[in-house]
């Protein structure tokens, strides 16, 4: 049963029925507009309930949505949102409402804004703090070819904690380029935002009166004859006195960026007021809107982990659940073990860690390149860090990984969840690159676990490894459960079955596809072997050795096939013997959101792809 708050009763006739476009919020009268954001509420919590996805985030922002797309001409005006897992209302308003059903269904509306959608949506982004460096191009680009436009960025509190979002304020301002910066402000990333900033955010947030005095002192500062350049000077710095009571003020001041608010995010004639003056500032100005994040559902404001972010949780059974669960058994045992994450303590499994040594566990922020650095300073100083992470966060910190661990040979241990084909969020949020990156760094060491049982015996073997940096990546899928015969040791890959003519290496969670195929391909009379390479990078030199003695081999990754571990084994083979290798991979492209079986088996990754590939080449 769903419980929402209503703000009004529903109207007979929806009015976002009446909405093909921004331009139609302009006949709404302010009633009107209280019943649109009740609309918008209810269809938004009934479509994520059913279909999945951001809750929380969409809920907290319709009014200001709605505000914006009443003060601004969108597209020709330019409203970029970071992160883009906001933008369900603004789809909504943008002529999207009768595709909004199929949100994040297989063919339907992506749950991230979409440049094919419409052209509403300037970028496809849903990594954090990216929209500044954006809307400074695309500002810059705008004075260049002098266009009557507007530049609008939407950025939370939680993304201003990422490095690029504070290299964007700074050139914003030193280039003193004509953006207007929506500060919004809900004290939440995935996390409850982690920073200085974020604490001085909070003095504001628990001052109401500052608004006022604010705006007090600009009027009597107006109402004052402008005598001569030194009273000027002399109100000017009265001003930024007093401002420099309240830290984000003078810290976006200090930048060169111009600062008002804060401002009720959930007050649509207030925000249209100041927006429409802000409009008429030149440089860079900082918006501060308050909102609350999952406003108007009940069951966000009691369970703020489970249903902040997204309706997903960590199901048990699951890869995520093993990490969870082992990670409080190695702090037991490791005094020096320590936790870091990039704001996600909660999807990455850290919760329980953090529940038991809250001392030992760090959540940076979303500042990725951070935490690695940080936890190879960790490692150099005695501790064993483990750094939790997502595939498609863990791209972000390349260099850090390469440079700033592994040159250093810095035992950290990376565990890098939802590797692989991740299905409802999309192309920016498959895991498909981590294999081929972290392969070509020199000394890494990385584990693919196949079960449940797996994976708490890499993590103890990656935390005996101390001549470098491990990885250990899973999938978001469910893992198999096995008995203990069927789990390896240390380094050494496992032989699942053996055969004469076939050779099949499945890597990670595609193990038990591979072993589905033999058991099809061993129906037509062709034998197989099966191998659980367990360790990707160093390869088991007894598999290779095994893999050689067959009529065929075929490799099976949920990575990049290009570049990725399938053809480090045909390498690795053909260097010893003419053996065949079909190497089955994903293709080197930017794939859209469907159900993850769908996508394997659109790239001939399940099983009857990977036996009409064996019977092929045979």
């Amino acid at each position: 049963m769903i419980e929402v708050i209503v703000e009004v009763d529903p109207p007979s006739t929806p009015l976002l029925d009446r909405i093909r476009g921004p331009e139609d919020l302009r006949w709404f009268d302010a009633r009107d507009l209280t019943r649109l954001a009740s609309e918008i509420r209810r269809l938004i919590i009934a479509t994520v309930n059913r279909n999945g996805g951001h809750l929380g985030s969409n809920l907290g922002i319709v009014e200001l949505t709605i505000a914006l797309h009443r003060v601004f001409e969108s597209p020709h005006d330019v409203i970029l949102f970071d992160t883009g897992h906001q933008t369900y209302p603004h789809k909504l308003l943008t002529g999207r409402r009768e595709a909004f059903d199929s949100l994040r269904s297989p063919g339907g509306m992506s749950g991230y804004p979409s440049r094919v959608e419409s052209s509403h949506d300037w970028i496809e982004n849903s990594h954090a703090s990216t929209a500044l460096a954006y809307a400074h191009g695309l500002a810059t680009a705008v004075k260049a070819r002098e266009e009557d436009r507007q530049v609008v960025a939407v950025i939370g509190d939680g993304s201003l904690t990422g490095g690029m979002a504070l290299e964007g304020l700074n050139n914003l301002g030193h280039s003193s380029s004509d953006v207007t910066i929506i500060l919004n402000d809900n004290g939440r990333s995935y996390a409850p935002t982690i920073s200085k900033l974020s604490e001085s955010l909070i003095k504001l947030r628990a001052s109401p009166v500052y608004m006022r005095r604010q705006e007090r002192i600009e009027q009597i500062a107006e109402s004052v004859p402008w005598v001569g350049d030194m009273l000027r000077r002399g109100i000017d710095a009265t001003k930024m006195a007093i401002r420099h009571m309240w830290d984000p003020p003078f810290i976006f001041e200090q930048l060169g960026i111009h600062y008002v608010g804060p401002y009720n995010g959930h007050e649509i004639a207030e925000l249209e007021k100041v927006l429409e003056k802000v409009k008429l500032f030149e440089g860079p100005t900082v918006v501060h809107v308050i909102t609350q994040k999952g406003r108007g559902y009940k069951p966000a404001e009691r369970d703020p982990i489970k249903n902040m972010h997204d309706l997903s949780s960590i199901k048990q059974g699951s890869y995520t659940a093993a990490f969870a669960e082992h990670m409080v058994r190695m702090g037991e045992r490791h005094p020096e073990l320590v936790a870091v994450t990039a704001a996600m303590p909660d999807s990455t499994g850290l919760l329980p860690f953090v529940d038991r040594f809250p001392d030992r566990a760090f959540d940076v922020g979303i500042a990725e390149q951070h935490a690695v650095t940080m936890a190879s300073g960790m490692a150099m100083g005695g501790m064993r860090p483990i750094v939790a992470i997502y595939s498609t966060f863990l791209t972000r910190a390349l260099d850090q990984i390469n440079l700033d661990t592994a040159l250093h040979r810095c035992p950290v241990v990376f565990c890098i969840d939802r590797a692989g084909i991740t299905g409802d969020d999309g192309a920016s949020h498959h895991g498909t690159l981590d294999m081929v990156l972290l392969s070509k760094i020199p000394g890494m060491t990385i584990f693919a676990p196949s079960s449940y049982e797996e994976l708490p015996v890499m993590l103890d073997t990656a935390l005996e490894t101390t001549y470098g940096p491990c990885a250990i990546r899973w999938p978001k899928t469910a893992a198999p459960k096995v008995s203990p015969d069927q789990v390896g040791s240390g380094l050494s890959a496992r032989r699942a079955r053996e055969g004469s003519d076939v050779c099949l290496i499945g890597i990670g969670k595609m193990l038990a596809t591979a072993s589905e195929a033999a058991d099809r391909l061993e129906s037509e009379g062709i034998s197989c072997s099966v191998w659980d390479p367990r360790v990707v990078k160093p390869l088991d030199p007894v598999m290779i050795s095994d893999a050689i003695g067959h009529r065929l081999v075929v490799t099976v990754e949920d990575g990049l096939r290009e570049g990725g571990i399938g053809q480090a084994i045909r390498d690795q083979i053909s260097a010893s013997a003419p053996t065949p290798v079909v190497v089955l991979g994903i293709p080197t492209v930017h794939i859209p959101h469907g159900r993850v079986d769908q996508i394997l088996s659109d790239y001939g990754l399940d099983a009857s792809g990977i036996v009409a590939n064996a019977k092929k080449h045979l």
